[in-house]
């Protein structure tokens, strides 16, 4: 009896062990496409902050602070017309914000305030109302309120300390949407998903799935636009088709692409990337200069002076350890790093080498040097 026990323990052990793992859920379409017209808007505007201690604009040196004052005042029937100003507490500044699509009148949005002028720091201030205005000149949010930094800036009579950037401030919730943005999506009986990364075995893909699913639904146009129609139970009802099509999960294709930027020595490389069999071999020419002068002291009761004499050590280093690496045909990338790494390459070497070796016509894969 107990042996049969622990054979049935032992069978299923083995069992659980050989059972295949549940495959890797590919990515919603909604994850990978933008639905035609549901787009943010960027809204821009101008505007005063007020409070500073002292670190705001010189009127002098930013003569539309003090013309935008001089407005304002007049506006609430302030005349100071002929007059010299010379308050440090005011700054001039961009307002920028994004409206999200579907945003509502009365809904709130965060606004990025920057200083136009010389002002030193927005710390402590607060934006005026001002009117935030989209490409078309119509004015859809209005923005005021105190505003937030990231940064900070102490100084003293000797020495200061900066944090950040005090020129820059945000406003959490800082404008209110005025005019509103409409989508025509109850009138409508069709529409266009466009892939962010356009590719064509991408499109046939979402296409499949989505006809898979709900027959006769999808069409592609391009390898960017994939159109769908309300057809049978979804006539008339584009809204629960497409909610219906979003959560859908596909298989999603990329070409071979060697992404490499050279400011900071980053590559990064996509899992397709192959390479046909070629050599390589790395190393550089590394000279080294020394100086260890010595000083010479003369004899006891001698007339001679305290020299000093100059001793230089010279070490060269050509690489002569590094020898030819060999990468087969099909390499994957695993192995194509893992042969690099090797070599004992730098970052900034594996650019180099990846560059040489596309030209030689043996990396299957597009660099994109950004």
């Amino acid at each position: 009896m107990h042996f049969l026990r622990l054979a049935l323990a032992m069978f299923l052990a083995l069992t659980t062990i050989a059972a295949p793992l549940p495959a890797l859920a590919g990515p919603r379409i909604k994850d990978i496409v933008d639905i035609e017209n549901v787009r943010p808007n960027q809204l821009v505007g101008y505007g005063l902050v007020v409070g500073l201690a002292g670190t705001g604009d010189r009127l002098r040196n930013a003569p539309f602070t003090e013309e935008t004052m001089l407005a304002m005042l007049e506006r609430m029937g302030v005349s100071v017309r002929g007059t010299q100003m010379q308050t440090q507490n005011v700054a001039a500044v961009s307002i920028s914000a994004t409206m999200p699509p579907f945003a509502r009148a009365g809904s709130q949005i965060d606004v990025q305030i920057s200083s136009l002028g010389d002002a030193s720091s927005l710390q402590g201030g607060t934006l005026l109302v001002s009117s935030l205005r989209a490409l078309d000149g119509e004015i859809y949010a209005v923005a005021q309120g105190p505003v937030a930094l990231s940064g900070f800036k102490a100084q003293g009579a000797g020495a200061s300390v900066t944090r950040g950037v005090t020129t820059t401030a945000r406003i959490a919730g800082g404008a209110i949407i005025e005019r509103e943005v409409n989508f025509a999506f109850k009138s409508a009986t069709s529409l266009k998903l466009a892939l962010k990364n356009p590719d064509f075995a991408t499109a046939q893909y979402v296409a499949a799935a989505i006809n898979a699913r709900f027959a006769g639904t999808a069409e592609v146009l391009d390898p960017a636009t994939i159109e769908i129609a309300a057809r049978g139970s979804f006539t008339g009802s584009l809204i629960a088709l497409i909610s219906a099509v979003e959560n859908l999960e596909v298989t999603v294709d990329q070409p071979a692409r060697i992404v490499i930027n050279e400011a900071s020595g980053t590559v990064v490389m996509g899992t397709d990337v192959q390479i046909s069999p070629v050599a390589i071999a790395q190393g550089g020419l590394t000279i080294s200069v020394t100086e260890t002068p010595v000083a010479s002291q003369p004899a006891p009761l001698s007339n001679g002076t305290t020299a000093v004499l100059p001793r230089t050590q010279i070490s060269v280093d050509d690489g002569a350890g590094k020898s030819l690496a060999l990468l087969k045909g099909g390499t994957s990338l695993k192995s194509l790093v893992s042969g690099l790494n090797t070599l004992g390459v730098s970052p900034r070497d594996l650019i180099t080498i990846l560059q040489a070796v596309k030209s030689a016509g043996a990396l299957q894969a597009e660099i994109e040097v950004q």
